[in-house]
Formats: structure tokens, sequence, C-alpha cells
């Protein structure tokens, strides 16, 4: 199964990426990290960068200050503590500045292949709620909620795919009922069917 939809080179790049992508569409993070992967190739550039200048790279991604400020320090950490390599556990992951569970998920099961969990983006939040999966709102009980139903090795594909649909098939606004490979067992399409 493919994975994200984030476009890097090596686990720097989707570790920067996927920061970029919070409040932000993948396409437009797509956009602007080619001219940012360019420039700032290695944790040391990142670290060592002019705060001001690597805010404008990222501005159109949006929340462009608190970004910036949390890629250099996340990569002044990984230099200081990790030896300049991104970390490859949840745990060193998430003590970096910007990186929750969902970050680390997308780092982790795509640049390593280690699934601790399931990335629950906003669209994973609202298929599984609309699936009966969980009645839960907050990202870290839906992700316990999913990790109890699916076996690990399913963890993975699972999280892509429920991205996928909720993104081209059961959209916040107006879903595709019609559409939809899973309907039938949908609580939901009643609703919106």
């Amino acid at each position: 199964m493919k994975g994200t939809a984030l476009r890097y080179s090596d686990p720097l790049e989707l570790l920067v990426a996927t920061i970029l992508s919070a409040q932000c569409t993948d396409a437009k993070v797509n956009q602007v990290t080619p001219a940012l992967f360019e420039r700032y190739r290695t944790p040391e550039d990142y670290a060592n960068a002019d705060l001001r200048e690597l805010e404008q790279a990222i501005k159109p991604t949006g929340f462009y200050r608190a970004k910036a400020k949390s890629i250099r320090e996340s990569c002044r950490m990984m230099v200081d503590r990790f030896g300049s390599q991104v970390p490859r556990t949840m745990e060193e992951l998430t003590s970096l500045p910007g990186v929750a569970r969902k970050t680390a998920n997308v780092v982790l099961s795509n640049a390593f292949r280690v699934d601790e969990g399931i990335t629950v983006d906003t669209h994973v939040m609202r298929v599984a709620r609309r699936l009966g999966f969980t009645e839960q709102k907050y990202r870290e009980k839906i992700e316990q909620d999913l990790m109890r139903l699916f076996p690990r090795e399913q963890w993975f594909p699972l999280s892509n795919l429920l991205i996928a649909h909720g993104r081209k098939v059961c959209t916040a606004r107006k879903p595709n009922c019609a559409g939809c490979v899973v309907s039938t067992l949908c609580p939901s399409a009643f609703t919106f069917g």
C-alpha cells in the first residue's frame, strides 16, 4: 500500500514535510518543499538556519512562525541528542518540539516501516466515527480504539485507506455514499445517503 501523499526522499525530509502539513494540505506542502529541501539538506542546516529566512521559505503552509521554530528546534535536538539522525522510536520522536503522535506515526510507518500506532488525521477521525469504529472525539482515543480493533500488521494500510477514503469519497461536507464501496456496512450511510 502506498503511504503518505507527502513527497520526500529521506526521513528528515518526511519529518519536516509532516510538521509543515499541520493545518495545511499535502498538495501545498509538496509545492513548498522542493525549494526548501534544496536549501536545507541536513539537520545542521535547519538547526543553524536564520529563523526569518526559514519562516519565509515555509510561509505558504500557514502557521509558519511556529512551524519554523519547531523545525529548527527539532533539528537542534537531533544534532545534540540523536547524532544528527531522525529518531526511530515513538518516545524519541515525540520528544522533539512540534512532533506529536500523528507526526511520529507518519514518520515511523513511512520512513522506517515501524508501526507503533495509527496515523489519525482529520480524515481518519471523520471516517472512523462514521463507520462506527469509534465514538471518541480526540485523536489519541480514536487511535486507541482503532488499535484495539485491528491487528498491528493492518495499522499502516488502514490509516492510508481511511485517509484516501476520506479525501475522495467520505468527504466532510458531502459524502458520496452512492459511490462508496462500504456504504452497506456504514451506519452513517443512512444519514447521508
